[in-house]
């Protein structure tokens, strides 16, 4: 029972007090040019979801192994690998998707988020751990890129997932790069006044 609260814990973890976008402020290239759309969120997520979970699990697997002096490089070769897994699924079975957002699959070697969690947890943390955290962490990811594509598309093209919801494109300022700052910033500040007033309602 300690075990499944713990995973659970874990995967929370990710999504809430460590969100990768909204708390940790990492990746956010993605985050900024990709969120224009709830879809694009949701399979560059599923993307940087597989190899998070496949990257922490590899690297736990063999981190009694692993000289500390090539420990980077060898995060970002087991990153590699997987993310030409992913590049090659999504090219071969979502040809349309992948036009989209092609360059982002392939610069997921470079998120931050990814190296950050195999150096600061799955080296020193368990298989199952592991396995755990990648799949918050990359839950986390996607739920934010999700929510920031739910707020531009809505806003700037009026759909949702593609379909027509308000029959008009209201600002069309929302779909534009510098949008996605603006909208992350406004979303941090909303997350951070959420938890600063539960805070303080659990103090009174």
């Amino acid at each position: 029972m300690a075990n499944e609260k713990s995973n659970f814990q874990l995967v929370t973890n990710g999504i809430l007090n460590e969100n990768p976008i909204f708390r940790l402020v990492l990746s956010m290239c993605p985050a900024v040019g990709i969120s224009t759309t709830m879809m694009n969120g949701l399979m560059l997520g599923i993307a940087v979801l597989f190899v998070q979970v496949f990257s922490s699990v590899t690297i736990s697997l063999f981190k009694n192994v692993i000289h500390p002096r090539i420990r980077i490089p060898t995060y970002t070769l087991a990153i590699a690998t997987w993310v030409t897994v992913i590049d090659l699924v999504l090219a071969a079975y979502l040809p349309e998707a992948y036009a989209q957002m092609g360059i982002f699959v392939k610069l997921i070697v470079a998120f931050a988020i990814i190296t950050m969690r195999l150096e600061m947890f799955a080296c020193k943390e368990s298989v199952n751990d592991s396995f755990w955290d990648g799949i918050g962490m990359g839950l986390g990811f996607m739920c934010g890129m999700m929510a920031i594509g739910f707020v531009r598309e809505l806003l700037g093209l009026g759909t949702l997932m593609g379909f027509d919801i308000l029959g008009f494109k209201p600002l069309l300022f929302f779909v534009l790069p510098c949008a996605g700052f603006f909208v992350v910033g406004l979303m941090m500040a909303f997350f951070n006044y959420i938890e600063i007033a539960y805070k303080k309602t659990k103090q009174a």
